[in-house]
């Protein structure tokens, strides 16, 4: 679907920032929205959307477990 979202998790990306999650988010947004930049009316749902997608995102990543990251971290 979103094709140029990329992926996040380690060891694919070894560090993510904010601006990473963000980007995604809004490139998701944007793709299931139809909207490269929502008109004025639609302007608080879309930024509303984006925030809530990269606060899931951010989620999301801090709880997931990568297999063989604690017995690397302990190596």
């Amino acid at each position: 679907m979103c094709r140029s979202i990329k992926t996040l998790r380690p060891p694919m990306a070894p560090e993510v920032h904010d601006e990473d999650i963000r980007a995604a988010a809004l490139q998701y947004v944007r793709k299931i929205s139809g909207f490269r930049a929502p008109a004025k009316h639609n302007r608080e749902a879309f930024d509303a959307a984006v925030e809530a997608v990269a606060a899931a995102t951010a989620t999301l990543l801090d709880e997931l477990e990568i297999r063989g990251s604690a017995a690397k971290a302990a190596s």
